[in-house]
C-alpha cells in the first residue's frame, strides 16, 4: 500500500504561480495530477512515467503547467504558471504500480493510489 500526501495548495491572484507536491511512501510507476472543481467531475491534469522521460498534459494547462518528479525522494511536483480562475480545483495526486504511456496516463482507471487532494483557489 502506497500513501501518497500532497502539499502546495493555497489562494493566489490570477496571473500567479504555485508548485504542488506529492510525496509517495513508496516506489511507484506513472504519477498523475487530477482535478475536480464544485460541481464538476474529476479531469485529468498532467502524467509523468517512472523515468521522467515522458510526460502527458490536458490541453487546457499545457504550456501552463509543468510535471516533473524526484525518484530519489519518491516524490512528484507540478508547477502551475499563468494561474486562470477556472483552475481552482481540489487537486489529487495520483500513483500507478504498473507501468503506463502515453495517453493511457491521462486515465483514472490506470492509477492505483490516491492522495487526499490540496485545495489551489485562483481569485480574479
Amino acid at each position: 500500500q502506497v500513501q501518497l500526501v500532497e502539499s502546495g495548495g493555497g489562494l493566489v491572484q490570477a496571473g500567479g504561480s504555485l508548485r504542488l507536491s506529492c510525496a509517495a511512501s513508496g516506489r511507484t510507476f506513472s504519477m498523475g495530477w487530477f482535478r475536480q472543481a464544485p460541481g464538476k467531475e474529476r479531469e485529468f491534469v498532467a502524467a509523468i512515467n517512472w523515468s521522467g522521460s515522458s510526460t502527458y498534459y490536458a490541453d487546457s494547462v499545457k504550456a501552463r503547467f509543468t510535471i516533473s518528479r524526484d525518484n530519489a525522494k519518491n516524490t512528484v511536483y507540478v508547477q502551475m504558471n499563468s494561474l486562470k480562475p477556472e483552475d481552482t480545483a481540489v487537486y489529487y495526486c495520483a500513483a500507478a504500480q504498473r507501468i503506463t504511456t502515453g495517453q493511457n496516463m491521462g486515465l483514472s482507471s490506470r492509477y492505483d493510489y490516491w492522495g487526499q487532494g490540496t485545495q489551489v483557489t485562483v481569485s480574479s
